[in-house]
Order: structure tokens, then sequence, then C-alpha cells
């Protein structure tokens, strides 16, 4: 319920603050007084959009604020899933800043419009006669057909269900859209596996053929040098193993006459084994080189595949290709498997709409079961508001698509007068009988279900006498069950109120301001004797006063 409302800063309202109580409470106040600036900034905290020139100071910024308290109302999961602090007591809070931008808050954390309008309609119900037309609406009838038929558990179950169905059936289509498209380039992409397949892929296999290609087209090269080394370190005269062995057998004379010569000789000798090593790979090398013109055509043909596919992939790293094969080569394994998978997904998807039928047919049962009950009620209270020929034919037809409430569509006919044919609510009923019909739904939903605070603005106009007096009655009744208001200017609503505020304008300064109070009860008396005959109190009226609030 909402428990506290402050406004600052909004249209002719400079600053309200007000506590609000449950049961049922009335708003009264002069045509003019200011009762639509209080709901239009209501309804900023509700997820309207907002607008600078509401701004009464337009150099400070509007603020509005409103306490709720909400733990009968299993919100819990709404905060969860917007990552927002759950409190038994939130607040909502709405900033429009001087340069028009506007801020949101919900227990002091930043929220979008769009959140804030789905929490707003959990919260408040604002009522009007132009909003009736939600009354004719196929999803709002079905809604209260659920209420009575207690079908929530039923219609949460089916919800599950559903969800399944479609993630099910998704999966699916996924899995036939694949296969077609599997099918259709089968061929090639087998044709691409197998090509890949043939490569020597492997990391580093680019690289080793590039020098084993090297070296097979330049082994003449190769061997002519290597010719020139072994010359170098072998010949008798200038060889470089003669040269430093003959070295060596000079400073190994000197060895023993200091530790200094015995250093020399030690890195002379280090020479020598590490020429004789070198000697000895080079001996291996030559040995090892021939002319192989077959393996250097092999080499050059593994080569010029690889660059091939390089280029037919639009790749530069083997490792791309390989990674290209082996998703060819998974996508080959898929579409081997895929009909097996599909005759699977497919066994589910049956048992999904099997269970979907059979929640569907539960669901009609209760609704079916429950419309003669909804019908008598809403025909009785609608006769104790001067529509006494009011009558309903109202018709669950079944259907063969899944819709997200079940697997329904509804007739939901009207007529108010004795021998005329049914129609459709928003082409048969007034204004003034949908204003009715819709308080007398709202009544009837409130014994079946926990509503959020209704605010009802001047439901009641157009009727008085004993019409008023029933309007109110109902309206009192469904503030057991939840907060309700009223903005009315009919005493007869006015008097049933637990709580009366009074909206008011007054000069201050060189403007005009709104502001709102609640009245004890003497201050009731003087405002309902002013609703029954003006601004000149008679004693006659006082008296009707008095008697309408006892």
């Amino acid at each position: 319920m909402l428990s506290n409302l402050s406004i600052e800063n909004y249209a002719l309202i400079d600053s309200l603050d007000v506590s609000l109580d449950s049961g049922f409470t009335v708003i009264t106040g002069e045509t003019g007084a200011g009762k639509s600036i209080l709901l239009g900034g209501l309804s900023l905290i509700l997820g309207k959009r907002a607008d600078l020139s509401t701004l009464r100071d337009k150099e400070k910024k509007c603020i509005i604020e409103a306490d709720f308290i909400i733990k009968d109302y299993s919100l819990r999961p709404f905060f969860e899933e917007n990552d927002l602090d759950y409190e038994d007591q939130t607040v909502i809070r709405r900033e429009i800043l001087p340069s028009g931008k506007s801020r949101a808050f919900i227990n002091d954390t930043p929220v979008t419009l769009d959140v804030l309008s789905q929490l707003g309609d959990r919260l408040i119900d604002v009522h009007s006669q132009h909003q009736t037309m939600r009354l004719t609406e196929n999803d709002f009838q079905m809604k209260l057909i659920d209420a009575l038929a207690n079908n929530k558990e039923q219609l949460k179950t089916y919800s599950q269900l559903l969800k399944a169905h479609s993630k099910t059936q998704k999966g699916l289509q996924d899995l036939l859209s694949f296969q077609a498209e599997a099918t259709k380039e089968q061929d090639y992409n087998n044709f691409l596996l197998t090509e890949l397949e043939a490569a020597p892929l492997k990391e580093g296999v680019l690289e080793e053929l590039e020098e084993q290609y090297q070296q097979l087209n330049n082994v003449e090269l190769i061997m002519e040098e290597l010719s020139k080394g072994d010359q170098l370190m072998n010949d008798d005269q200038i060889g470089l193993i003669s040269l430093v062995t003959e070295l060596r057998s000079v400073l190994s004379k000197l060895n023993g006459f200091g530790s200094q010569y015995a250093d020399i000789y030690t890195r002379i000798q280090s020479v020598f084994i590490e020429l004789d090593d070198i000697n000895s790979e080079l001996q291996t090398f030559q040995d090892g080189v021939e002319v192989n013109p077959s393996l250097l055509e092999e080499v050059s043909a593994k080569l010029q595949l690889l660059y091939n596919l390089q280029k037919k992939h639009g790749v530069s790293e083997i490792s791309e290709l390989i990674a290209i094969k082996n998703a060819l080569s998974d996508k080959a394994f898929e579409t081997a498997h895929v009909d097996e998978k599909i005759a699977i997904k497919t066994r589910e998807l049956q048992e999904l709409e099997s269970a979907l039928e059979e929640q569907a047919l539960i669901i009609r049962e209760k609704r079916n079961t429950a419309i003669p009950d909804l019908k008598k009620q809403l025909e009785q209270q609608l006769s104790l508001l001067g529509m006494p020929n009011a009558s309903f034919k109202i018709v669950v037809n079944a259907l063969d698509t899944y819709k997200y409430n079940g697997m329904d569509d509804l007739s939901f006919l009207f007529t108010a007068n004795t021998g005329s044919d049914y129609g459709l609510l928003k082409k048969v009923a007034s204004g003034g009988e949908l204003s009715r019909i819709m308080l007398v739904i709202k009544s009837v939903m409130a014994k079946y279900e926990k509503l959020p605070t209704i605010m009802f603005d001047e439901i009641d106009t157009g009727v008085s006498g004993e019409i008023s007096n029933r309007m109110a009655d109902i309206m009192k009744e469904m503030s057991q069950q939840m907060q309700v208001f009223s903005i009315t200017h009919l005493p007869q609503v006015a008097s049933k109120g637990n709580h009366h505020f009074k909206v008011f304008k007054f000069d201050e300064g060189e403007g005009t301001k709104t502001n709102m109070r609640k009245l004890n009860n003497d201050e009731r008396v003087v405002e309902l004797a002013q609703m029954l005959g003006g601004k000149d109190v008679s004693d006659s009226a006082l008296a009707h006063a008095r008697q309408l609030l006892n």
C-alpha cells in the first residue's frame, strides 16, 4: 500500500507531504483545485514520461517520492530479476531536473522508466473513465475469469511448459535449418575436408618444408662450400687442424714454466677440441648431402599445396588451416548424426505439446465452471448500480494454438437492455456503463486475488442518489482487501471514506498554489455540507452532512 507521498516543485504544488493509511480514502476539492495535478505527480512515480513544463520553479528540480509497504505483494522475484535491493517498505523517487533530464530510483538504486513502469503497474492501479477501455480487452477479461477459477497454479505450470515448448521448438528449427544448410553444402564441405586431410597439416610444418626446400634446391652450392671448408680444415700445409696441432705442441713445452703458460695451453687445447668437432660435423654434412631431384619435387609439391590452401581459405597460418579442418570435421559429424537429434527433439516437442494440451484442458474446464458464478455476481452488482437488465453472455472457445494464457479464446458479450442483442462491450456499452462494469469487476477480482492499491478518479461522474451510495459501498467493501482511493465530487461517496483529504488552492505572494490536507471529523462535516449545498453552508446542509457521516 501507499504509505507516504511527497511532491516538491510540481505544477501548482510547492511542497506536499502526506501520510496515507489502509482502508478507503476519499479525496475531494473544488473543480480546478488541483486533483488532476496530484494524479499527474503520482503518475511520474508510476513511470510516465516527464514534461519540463510541469516544473513550478524552472530553476529547481522537481522531486516526487512515494513510500510503499509491499510485503504482501510477492515482489521479491521482480527485485532480484532487476538487481534491486528488496525492502518491505520500498521508496520510489523521481527527479526532473531544470535541464529536462529525468532520473528514477527504487530504494536509491537508479532504474530505467521501463523498470519503474513495470513496478508501478504492480503497486497502483489508477482508474479513470477513459481507462475503462481496458475492460474491453480479451486478456483483461480472461484474467477476471481465471481469478474466479483459481487458475493461478495451473497457469504457472502451463507457462513453464510453454517456455520449454518454445525453447524445444527453436532447438528443432535450428536442427532442421542446420540439416537443410548442411545437405546443400555437404558435397563441397566433404571435398574441402578431404583436401585438408590430405595436406601435411601440423604446427611448424611450413617452416620445416621451406628449410628442406632451400637445402635441396641449393645442394650443389652446399657441396662446393662444404668441400672448401674441408680443405681449409685438413690441408697438410695450411689446414687449420695441422696448424692448431703444431701450435698446441709448441705451447705444451711451456706448460711447466708457470700458470700463465698452463692457462694458454688449456685454451688452445679447447680450441683444438672445438675445431676437431667442427671438422667431424663437416665430414658428416658432406657424407649426407646428395642431389635428389625427386625429393626436391616432392617437397616443392607439399609447399605449393600448403600455399594454395592458405590462399584458398584466406589465412596466413597453418594453425588456422588446422582449425578450419577441425570445424569441417565437426560439421561432418553433426551432419551424420543430425537425423537422430531431430528425432529426439521431435519426440520432446510432442511430449510437451501433449502436456500443454492436458494443462490447457484443465484451465478451460475450470474457466467454464467459474463463468456462471461470475455472470451471476456481475449482473447482481450491476442491478444495484441502476442497470437491472444488464446481462452477460460469456463463452470460452477452444483453440488449436498456444497462447500465453492457455488455448482458449473468449467471447465476452453484453447487453444493458432486455430484448436487445448481445454485443462486444466496446460497441454496446456507454462510457458510464463501462465505468460501473469496471468497478464491479474490480470488486469481484479483489475477493479472489491480491490487487494493488487502486485509485478511482471520478468514476462516479454522472451518477447520483442511491446508485452513488452503492458505488461507495462497493469501494468500501473492496478496501477490506486492499487500499482504495476515490477522487470524487459526490458527498455520498465522500462520506463513506475511512480517511478524507481535501485538495485546495490558495494564493501566496504573486502565485497560486495547490496543497492537500487530511480533514478531522468537524472539517469533514463542513466539507460535505459544502458539497451538498455550496459555499454558503446552511444548518440543514450541516445536519445532512452529519447524517451521511453517521
